[in-house]
């Protein structure tokens, strides 16, 4: 047995979307539609990628001002100033961290040609260099002293079995 809505109810469901959304597409879509294709409202922003670098290692950039049909300008002490071009919706660019550069962290800043800045940090860390192989196991490709002795024992070993069986097949010849 079905229930009766009540009418009230009903006329509540039907008028609650149209408070929320003024009864404009644009507003429900949040002013989307009325931006022309390459200006979409994503703020105002830099980001360093990857933000953890060592030093001579490369990080892209991807920015955004109001504006991402004009190209920009992202300052940072290690780098220099970069020239951030409008690229797939944001402006992005490529830079290396000169291999001189010290360890530490570092502010990343945006100028939009509006004026509007953006900040973010670079974290760059010591270049360390591993000096022995990864302890995995074996350990044939470590530096160490046991590689000779153990190709030295398996030699020996090779040439008593060897030795053996020759002495084996004379005791079968003259028995």
């Amino acid at each position: 047995m079905r229930t009766p809505v009540p009418a009230a109810l009903t006329a509540l469901a039907l008028a609650l979307p149209a408070a929320l959304c003024d009864g404009s597409p644009a507003r429900a879509a949040g002013d989307f539609a009325q931006l022309p294709p390459g200006r979409l409202r994503a703020g105002v922003f830099v980001e360093i990628n990857p933000s953890t670098v060592r030093a001579g290692d490369d990080v892209g950039i991807r920015a955004s001002c109001d504006d991402n049909l004009k190209a920009a300008t992202v300052t940072t002490t290690p780098t220099g100033a970069v020239i951030v071009s409008p690229r797939y919706g944001f402006l992005t660019a490529t830079a290396r961290v000169p291999a001189t550069t010290d360890p530490g962290n570092y502010s990343v800043t945006l100028t939009c040609p509006d004026g509007k800045t953006a900040k973010s940090t670079l974290h760059v860390v010591l270049k360390v260099e591993p000096t022995r192989g990864p302890a995995t196991g074996g350990g044939g490709t470590a530096g160490g002293g046991s590689a000779p002795v153990l190709i030295g024992g398996g030699l020996a070993a090779l040439m008593a079995g060897v030795a053996l069986s020759v002495v084996a097949a004379r005791r079968r010849r003259l028995g």
